[in-house]
């Protein structure tokens, strides 16, 4: 298994550079950034776990830019978007974001997608909560039609664009893996369809059966699936930190890749918490 780390990075967070330094030099395998353009003030929509709404929320840096940062002063280190809320985004600049950053960091991208949770938020960027996943859907649909054609054009009922040209290309062929970070009835087919992974939250879900089904999905619209991505938000206790036998546990029914959650801290708290991951990394490999 692979062990990642999750984060929001904020304006009182340690700087992304630093941190992707930090974890490259500790053998993690990858680094990924939350996503918020901002919280609308109403607070409508509550919060998904209950409670206050953090206010790391609404602090967040760009999340392009913290895995700029990240990427450019590390050469192993993959980078991740945890996840990119593609119903704050234009397609076309998403795209070109997108393989912007595959291309500058050689490959390293790990593009991790959602809809989004927040009515209000979405709203805001003119996208319907209820047309959340047809949207998400046709965009991501319409930015793999530019990653890998010379004249790409879409048609579809959100996104609807002639023929064009736009480079660069991704480094990675078809473009960055694409994984889904939600779970429902309907993930499986949505899966299988246009993403090439999952990233279920451990305790939100059943995920091997999640796996299965996922699989079952994509075995039934002709892909094979043993090249499905799990990639794990773990649990971790403020005291104890994450499990090490529910890692292994989840290892055995095929997850490949677990994210230890960093809160928004500054640097010397940070890389405390960093250390004490280290010897997870040691025990997984």
């Amino acid at each position: 298994m692979d062990i990642g780390i999750i984060t929001f990075a904020t304006d009182r967070s340690i700087a992304p550079d630093v941190l992707g330094a930090a974890c490259e030099e500790r053998g993690l395998e990858s680094l990924w950034f939350a996503e918020h353009t901002h919280i609308p003030t109403s607070r409508k929509t509550p919060f998904l776990v209950g409670g206050d709404l953090p206010e790391m929320y609404w602090r967040t840096v760009d999340q392009f830019v913290a895995m700029t940062a990240a990427a450019a002063v590390t050469t192993k280190l993959k980078i991740g978007s945890g996840v990119a809320l593609v119903t704050e985004h234009d397609p076309i600049n998403l795209a070109k974001r997108v393989a912007s950053l595959d291309r500058l960091s050689e490959g390293r991208l790990l593009f991790g997608i959602g809809a989004g949770w927040n009515v209000e938020e979405m709203e805001d960027h003119g996208v319907a909560f209820k047309d959340r996943w047809k949207v998400t859907r046709e965009r991501v649909l319409a930015m793999r039609t530019i990653w890998t054609e010379d004249e790409p054009e879409y048609h579809g009922d959100f996104v609807d664009f002639p023929a064009m040209w736009s480079w660069p290309k991704p480094v990675q062929s078809g473009g960055p893996p694409i994984l889904m970070g939600a779970f429902s009835k309907w993930v499986p087919k949505r899966i299988a369809e246009y993403c090439d992974g999952w990233m279920p939250i451990d305790g939100a879900s059943d995920i091997a059966s999640g796996i299965k089904e996922i699989k079952n999905a994509m075995r039934e619209v002709g892909r094979e699936d043993d090249s499905l991505d799990v990639t794990m938000l773990a649990a971790a206790s403020p005291d104890r930190g994450p499990d090490l036998d529910r890692l292994k546990e989840t290892t055995e029914i095929g997850v490949n890749r677990a994210l230890l959650p960093l809160p928004d801290v500054g640097e010397k708290e940070a890389l405390k918490v960093l250390d004490s991951y280290v010897h997870l990394v040691e025990s997984l490999r």
